[in-house]
């Protein structure tokens, strides 16, 4: 009867340690989640996200006016505040239709600057923002179930040829490539 709770315990010792390096595995990648990234082109007015290396969702949105640019470069989403309050200069908008940064707000790592929605949905597809990257409504209510805290947000201000992939070609590069043919 001894040897065999013996052969239990060294079981559970081995079984533990096991359990445990299964869950630091797992912790370091990603917990089981996609690798996943929001790609922004700043030129196209548009936001991709990439999950595994595919284009899962493409959307419409506004950039920074020419006077107030986005800001180019990689950050991380660093909060996600559903029916978010509106500061700005001594001024306060609650949650509701006059919200200037609509139903959702997903926060990056360059303070001041995310991915909101919008009360002026006539500003989608054009440089109108204060830099911020916004969106409609419906869209940033999809965008915030698809993202998570620690997500990688690219914020491109000139297209590449990932760009290309993953927007297409605009008619601007189709005309200048069979102009120099």
């Amino acid at each position: 009867m001894l040897r065999t709770e013996e052969q239990i315990k060294k079981l559970a010792a081995v079984t533990s340690v096991v359990l445990l390096a299964t869950a630091e595995a797992l912790a370091q990648e990603g917990g089981g989640r996609p690798d996943r990234r929001i790609v922004v082109s700043i030129p196209d007015r548009k936001l991709a996200v990439v999950e595994s290396g595919k284009v899962v969702k493409i959307f419409s949105t506004a950039v920074g006016a020419p006077r107030t640019p986005s800001p180019t470069g990689t950050f991380q989403i660093v909060q996600r505040i559903p029916n978010p309050t509106w500061y700005s200069k001594g001024k306060v908008v609650g949650p509701g239709k006059g919200n200037p940064v609509g139903t959702r707000w997903i926060g990056l790592s360059k303070k001041g600057y995310g991915i909101h929605g919008t009360n002026n949905p006539a500003s989608i597809g054009h440089s109108a923002s204060h830099g911020c990257i916004r969106m409609r409504n419906r869209d940033v209510e999809e965008l915030f179930t698809m993202v998570a805290v620690g997500d990688t947000v690219e914020l491109h201000g000139e297209r590449t040829p990932e760009l290309d992939q993953i927007f297409g070609v605009t008619m601007a590069q189709a005309g200048g490539a069979a102009a120099g043919q």
